[in-house]
């Protein structure tokens, strides 16, 4: 059974350093472009009566190809999650689709299952766009999952790594291309992608490509696709650039929204005080207990991210780093390693865009995020599925 979780009063009795400080709440969310602290907190729980989601259909039940079902299967899927039991019969249709889902609801699967049966069927070609190299390497790795022994192929197209391997890629046969804005025009540019050859295209987390500037790269890639083409918007938020963007170049979208509260219900949130200590001590005296096993920090710049990652190092504790001046190669294998034996990754909030990773235990925000949805994306990288997760935030 979910649980709905509420915060307790914000009138707090200051304790340690490590315990939650007394702040007023405010009106909203906002003060002055400042996020209420009081939103970084989630402790009380009250368990109600909540209707649970029963799916209407199983994954047996879909018409898809029965390779495309048995590697379904074999991925240990079961029952559809909701936005999957919405999305997957409308796009098998042929319904152009806008989702409105939060993060770590199975959406990769309910555009990747329909476009690869699609594929199938066809012979047809999909590009999916997404804002980060980190989601479409995510992405294709769940595409080969599903593909085993399809014969299908996708081209990565993204930046930080070596354009001449995806110029040679695309030469070869493919059914996809998963890629950022910015290197798939600069593809269309050379003229090595014709984007009139795709009969479906997919934006996912299309309101981060807007926070991240790729709004007109979007326009201009939408613009050069044929006008009987099926296209699938996904997104956390439907900001008014990204609803306008539907507007324009979606076919009388079916919408569906499966958003039931802005951060997990599985994800504690609390605040740390830090006052006129040292914030790097007090850092390391948290993640010296045993309870941080895996444990994302949030950083605000570049430097600062790379600054603290060196001196955790310094200070004995497995910790990597992931921010924009990195290569992607360099960037991949801080990500592997904190999957596989890491206990410490710093990052920034556009390098981590799309990250999953299987039980992160802590996010800790050491720099205040910029905006309340940033800081849902952050906290949104524990308490996946139905595990549970703690949040901190430094204040």
């Amino acid at each position: 059974m979910q649980t709905r979780r509420f915060s307790r009063s914000n009138k707090f009795k200051p304790r340690s350093r490590f315990k939650r400080g007394g702040f007023p709440k405010k009106k909203s969310g906002f003060s002055h472009g400042k996020i209420d602290i009081s939103k970084f907190v989630q402790k009380g729980v009250v368990e109600e009566e909540e209707i649970v989601y029963v799916p209407k259909y199983n994954f047996q039940d879909f018409e898809i190809d029965s390779r495309l079902k048995h590697n379904i299967i074999s991925k240990g899927y079961r029952e559809p999650t909701p936005i999957q039991d919405k999305a997957i019969p409308l796009i098998l249709k042929g319904k152009d689709v806008v989702g409105i889902a939060n993060t770590g609801t199975g959406k990769t699967a309910a555009f990747l299952i329909p476009t690869i049966n699609k594929a199938i069927l066809e012979k047809s070609k999909t590009i999916i766009i997404v804002p980060t190299r980190e989601l479409a390497m995510q992405i294709e790795k769940e595409f080969r999952d599903f593909s085993v022994r399809l014969n299908m192929f996708s081209v990565i197209c993204i930046g930080g790594t070596n354009v001449r391997d995806q110029l040679r890629n695309l030469k070869r046969k493919y059914e996809f291309i998963i890629g950022t804005p910015g290197r798939i025009k600069d593809m269309v540019e050379r003229g090595s992608i014709n984007m009139s050859q795709f009969k479906t295209v997919v934006l996912d987390e299309a309101d981060r490509m807007l926070d991240m500037g790729f709004i007109e790269d979007m326009r201009f890639l939408l613009g050069k696709m044929p006008q009987n083409k099926q296209a699938l918007l996904f997104s956390a938020t439907l900001p008014d650039e990204v609803d306008k963007l539907a507007r324009t170049f979606l076919k009388d979208p079916e919408k569906i929204s499966v958003k039931t509260r802005e951060s997990s219900a599985n994800v504690e949130q609390d605040i740390v005080k830090v006052g006129g200590g040292n914030k790097t001590d007090i850092l390391c005296e948290m993640l010296s207990k045993d309870e941080f096993r895996k444990v994302l920090i949030f950083g605000r710049t570049k430097r600062g991210v790379e600054k603290l990652s060196k001196e955790l190092f310094k200070r004995g504790f497995k910790a990597e780093s992931i921010h924009g001046d990195k290569t992607q190669a360099k960037r991949k294998k801080a990500i592997d390693f904190f999957k596989s034996q890491g206990k410490i990754l710093v990052a920034t909030d556009v390098a981590a865009r799309g990250l999953d990773i299987n039980n992160v235990t802590h996010v800790i925000n050491y720099d205040i995020p910029a905006t309340y949805e940033d800081y849902v994306h952050r906290i949104g990288r524990t308490g996946r599925g139905k595990k549970k997760g703690k949040a901190i935030t430094f204040v």
